[in-house]
């Protein structure tokens, strides 16, 4: 039955990923904003609500190493499964918000959960509403950043004619699907990791935070196979702005987050912030502005060490 619910969360997941992709290019053209905006908004909002219930629940029902480390896990996974897998499926170019905002603001808000953590080994509801507020002013300017921009995407011009109400429908399905597909995903994944012993602070930054991230993995390899590249890195990176700023600042503004396994901050939080910090050096190296299938496999290679590493 475990499979099972596996195999159900993995098709409503990708199916959730579809109608969202949709939604997103007809959003971009009703609003007159660039595709890699929305990817950084409503995408990165509905694929980042799957990690939002998982540290809720964890966290109002005893579980807090859950609730950190589905986040960790999951910026870990976005970045080194998802985006690694996302560049074979072929290369993404990268432009200039992309140092000048969208990479700048991921490593703020990784070194503010890191140093939260560290001082006093909690999070409590003051500082997640710092982050929550920071997370709503990095909106703001990303807005105001996209509508000085002429930005042009080349996409799929049908979209344009979409009405209002067919986009909010396939946001609809999309949300709906992505919800269901993470339970699903999740609730088979765990009982399938607890039968062969593994931990819940291993569970929850690996076999959860992958579960979790699937709905960035089906959005955004979608998006890349339709050459929506845009998309897939700002879903990415606006997903783990998501999960730091919305995801832990609502949860820990609900109930105080604490420390329970020192592994947060002596292993995993490094890794995420290791992650991040190594995709300037690889879009640069071998050839410019651009994220490789040679960078992919590297990002993919790493993740899966990464995996060894917390199982041994």
């Amino acid at each position: 039955m475990s499979f099972l619910f596996v195999i159900l969360g993995f098709i409503s997941l990708v199916i959730g990923g579809e109608f969202l992709v949709r939604a997103s290019v007809g959003l971009s053209f009703k609003l007159s904003i660039s595709k890699f905006v929305i990817g950084m908004t409503v995408v990165s909002f509905a694929t980042s609500v799957p990690e939002l219930l998982v540290s809720l629940n964890a966290a109002l029902n005893g579980s807090p190493a859950i609730a950190i480390n589905n986040v960790i896990g999951s910026n870990v996974a976005n970045i080194g499964l998802v985006l690694g897998i996302t560049a074979i499926v072929g290369n993404i170019s990268v432009s200039k918000t992309f140092y000048q905002l969208n990479w700048p603001a991921m490593m703020l808000f990784s070194g503010m959960l890191y140093y939260f953590l560290s001082n006093d080994n909690k999070l409590d509801s003051t500082e997640g509403l710092m982050l929550f507020g920071m997370l709503l002013l990095f909106l703001i300017i990303l807005l105001r950043k996209a509508k000085k921009e002429a930005y042009v995407d080349e996409v799929n011009e049908t979209l344009a004619m979409v009405s209002f109400f067919k986009i909010v429908v396939w946001l609809l399905i999309g949300g709906i699907a992505l919800f269901f597909g993470s339970h699903w995903l999740v609730k088979g994944a765990i009982d399938v990791a607890q039968i062969f012993g593994v931990s819940e602070a291993v569970i929850s930054v690996s076999v959860i935070a992958i579960g979790t991230s699937v709905p960035e993995l089906a959005a955004s390899v979608i998006a890349a196979a339709k050459h929506e590249k845009s998309i897939s890195l700002g879903n990415l990176i606006g997903s783990n702005i998501f999960n730091i700023g919305s995801v832990l600042g609502l949860t820990s503004m609900i109930k105080t987050i604490e420390v329970t396994e020192p592994e947060i901050l002596t292993r995993d939080i490094f890794w995420m912030i290791a992650f991040s910090a190594v995709l300037v050096p690889l879009i640069l190296i071998p050839k410019k502005h651009q994220i490789t299938r040679v960078n992919g496999f590297m990002l993919t290679v790493s993740y899966g060490f990464f995996i060894i590493l917390i199982f041994t």
